[in-house]
C-alpha cells in the first residue's frame, strides 16, 4: 500500500492506496501533520466502483465505459472520505463554485445543464476577480458559517484551487432563452440539494448528512437560475445574488 497525508477542507486525511494515482491527484494538497481521518481501499472497493458505474450508465442509457483500476480506486477514495466528513460538519455536493472577490457561488443542475459552461462566463466577465474553486465535487462546511472548499476531484477539465472561501449563495440553474433570477425558499430548493448531496449508504452517516442538509438551507442564500449560454447571464446571475439588480 501507498500512503501519504493531506488536508481536505481543513482535516487532514492520510489515504492508503493501492495504485500511486490518487497520490498523484492529490499532490498539491499534501501534508506532514497528524491524520485526523484514515481511509485505505481494496480490491473490493475497486470493484464496487466498477460495478456502481456500470449501474449509472445503463440508468442513464450511455454505453458503459471501461475505467482502469487507478481510476475507479480514485472514486473509491473520495467515496469513502465523503462518509467520514459528516462527523466533521461537512459534506460533498455536486456543483460548479467561482469565487468573485473572495465570496463564493455554488451552481448546482442535473448533469448537462451547463453549470461548468455557466461558471467560465463568470470567468470571462469578472477576469482576474473570479476564480474557480471547484468545478465538480466541491466540499461544504456547515458551522456558524458555510464555508466551501476545493478538492483535488475538480471535474474533468481539472478546473479548481486548493482555497476556501465563505458560500455566499447557491444557485440553482436552468437553461432558458431569457435570463431571469430569483430567490427560492428551503423548501423549494430542498429536492434538488438533496439529489446533489453525497448520500451514504451508511444509515447512521445519511442521518447526519441530512441535518446538514437542513442547516445549509437555513444558512444560505438560495436562488433558481434561468439563463442562456450568453455573457449577460453571469451579469444577471451576480447582480441577482448581491440585489444590484
Amino acid at each position: 500500500m501507498i500512503k501519504n497525508n493531506y488536508i481536505f477542507a481543513g482535516k487532514v486525511i492520510e489515504i492508503s492506496s493501492i495504485y500511486a494515482s490518487v497520490h498523484d491527484l492529490c499532490a498539491g494538497y499534501r501534508t506532514d501533520s497528524a491524520p485526523d481521518i484514515c481511509v485505505s481501499t481494496s480490491a473490493e472497493d475497486i470493484e464496487y466502483e466498477r460495478m456502481r458505474s456500470a449501474r449509472e450508465d445503463e440508468a442513464e442509457g450511455r454505453q458503459i465505459q471501461q475505467y482502469s483500476d487507478s481510476y475507479l480506486e480514485e472514486l473509491a477514495v473520495y467515496r469513502k472520505i465523503a462518509d467520514k466528513l459528516p462527523a466533521f460538519d461537512t459534506i460533498l455536493f455536486h456543483g460548479s463554485v467561482v469565487a468573485v472577490d473572495g465570496q463564493g457561488y455554488l451552481f448546482t443542475a442535473k448533469s448537462g445543464t451547463g453549470k461548468s459552461t455557466h461558471t467560465r462566463l463568470w470567468r470571462e466577465y469578472f477576469g482576474e476577480r473570479a476564480v474557480m474553486v471547484n468545478d465538480d465535487k466541491p466540499l461544504i462546511h456547515i458551522g456558524e458559517t458555510v464555508t466551501v472548499y476545493g478538492t483535488p476531484y475538480n471535474g474533468k477539465h481539472h478546473l479548481g484551487s486548493n482555497i476556501s472561501v465563505p458560500l455566499r449563495a447557491i444557485c440553482i440553474l436552468t437553461r432558458s432563452e431569457e435570463n431571469h433570477i430569483s430567490p427560492v425558499s428551503a423548501q423549494e430548493a430542498y429536492p434538488m440539494l438533496m439529489q446533489q448531496v453525497y448520500r451514504s449508504s451508511d444509515v447512521s452517516v445519511l442521518s447526519r448528512t441530512l441535518s446538514l442538509v437542513d442547516r445549509l438551507a437555513e444558512k444560505t442564500a438560495l436562488y433558481r437560475l434561468g439563463c442562456n449560454m450568453e455573457k449577460e447571464a453571469a451579469v444577471i446571475a451576480y447582480n441577482g445574488m448581491n440585489g444590484t439588480l
